[in-house]
């Protein structure tokens, strides 16, 4: 089969088209056949490396599969038979320890993402745990499902199990076009809150209003947290969701209304800050790391998405032969939702 491969950490050249042979599942896993699979910026990571975090090299990156169940296993795979269309959760979890039998698996020592930890989609055929399988979203075709599972789980999980968003709350969303805060957006507005967000193209502000945010705030041109205190009246955020760290760090924390909470899924221009700790006793915020979430979340998102309240966002449909022009794409910021790969 076809699969992208990561043998060592690099830039662009680091993605390796190979041929592989097509992999039997063991106990307790199944194999799907790829219909598509969508990046997101843990790819990026995965190519590039973290100081600190070792990776299983070789490594098949991509964690959101969509595809067809093509061999149930020797446990077998539930109620689904081979042909079945199916979404595959991207966490893998121990399935025995305290954490997962409370159904909180994202919180499990055992941990890992598909194509992270384990080999992931960005080939003809996966082999992921048969715990993982997913109903596949009616009326939706495989490029669209594929972009729903890392970031509405990422996003929801922020939103709700970790904010506790509740309706009228004033929400900040930065950088719109990225597929965790085009989630957030929607997630935000069917919750009932307020929806700001951060943009940095005139392209991606109209993209960011038609998903429901009420005001759109050019980052590159105006201080955000200046027109956030316009938005809110001078009240502050209840609610920001952030991935960007250092750089809007200090503008966050300063934009937070009394008791708002600050959620923390990932740290794009940075690891270290500088924190006054007087404006969290002062304020009593609450600052949020949020990593993931439970596949029980996942079901909601996707009852949601069956509804029509929830959409998944696509930028562009490129062959898996593409990956590196995909990975190209994120980097320079020029996608406003999700790059999706079709072997």
């Amino acid at each position: 089969m076809k699969a992208v491969v990561i043998r060592a950490h690099g830039g662009l050249d680091a993605l390796l088209a190979e041929e592989k042979p097509i992999p039997a599942p063991g106990p307790g896993r199944v194999r799907v056949k790829v219909s598509a699979v969508a990046l997101n910026h843990l790819d990026i990571w995965v190519r590039r490396g973290v100081p600190g975090h070792p990776f299983p090299l070789p490594l098949t990156p991509g964690c959101d599969i969509a595809g067809v169940l093509d061999d149930p296993g020797p446990g077998g795979a539930g109620p689904f038979r081979a042909g079945d269309p199916v979404l595959v959760a991207p966490g893998v979890s121990c399935g025995v320890c305290e954490a997962c039998s409370r159904g909180r698996d994202h919180l499990c020592r055992h941990y890992g993402i598909l194509g992270e930890t384990c080999d992931g989609g960005c080939a003809e055929y996966a082999v992921v745990p048969a715990a993982n399988l997913l109903p596949f979203p009616r009326g939706l075709p495989p490029e669209r499902a594929a972009a729903i599972p890392l970031v509405f789980l990422t996003a929801w999980h922020m939103l709700v199990e970790r904010a506790g968003v509740r309706p009228g709350d004033l929400v900040l969303v930065h950088a719109a076009g990225s597929g965790v805060s085009s989630a957030a957006i929607q997630i935000a507005r069917a919750f009932g809150a307020r929806v700001m967000t951060t943009v940095g193209s005139a392209a991606k502000a109209a993209k960011a209003l038609e998903l429901g945010a009420e005001e759109v705030v050019p980052y590159r041109e105006k201080d955000f947290a200046a027109e956030g205190r316009r938005f809110t009246a001078k009240r502050g955020f209840d609610v920001i969701i952030d991935h960007v760290g250092p750089d809007t760090w200090e503008g966050n924390l300063r934009s937070l209304a009394r008791g708002g909470r600050l959620v923390l899924c990932g740290s794009t221009s940075g690891f270290e800050v500088r924190t006054d700790t007087r404006l969290l006793f002062f304020k009593n915020l609450s600052l949020l790391g949020s990593t993931m979430g439970s596949r029980g979340e996942l079901h909601e998102v996707l009852r949601l998405v069956e509804a029509g309240t929830l959409r998944p966002v696509v930028d562009s449909v490129l062959p898996l032969s593409e990956v590196a022009e995909g990975h190209r794409r994120l980097e320079a910021r020029e996608a406003f939702g999700k790059v999706v790969l079709v072997p």
